[in-house]
């Protein structure tokens, strides 16, 4: 029952969102050309848009990374501690903050 409901809103907001500009191919010549159209995508980086029956049901684009979520080991093995980073580095500066 709510997919029903949905549906509508769904096909008019990819209606909405698809842009004309891009390249749209029929669900038909798609699964003819699948491993053709896959290896373009990869090597021109450009999105296809798969329709059927005259409206956009898929896209085909190429895969990016997921972003980092934590910086937290971002720099593993890349960055290098010299010296010792615990000790206070001199009474000097200190009294000078006075």
């Amino acid at each position: 029952m709510a997919d029903s409901v949905y549906r509508p809103f769904l096909t008019t907001l990819m209606t909405m969102v698809h842009d004309p500009a891009m390249e749209t191919i029929q669900a038909s010549e798609f699964k003819a050309k699948c491993l053709a159209l896959m290896d373009e995508v990869a090597r021109t980086g450009k999105t296809i848009v798969v329709t059927k029956n005259g409206k956009p049901v898929a896209e085909l684009r190429p895969h990016r990374a997921p972003r980092v979520k934590s910086p937290i080991g971002l720099h593993k093995k890349k960055v290098r501690i010299r010296g010792d980073i615990v000790s206070p580095i001199g009474t000097e500066l200190w009294d000078a903050l006075k």
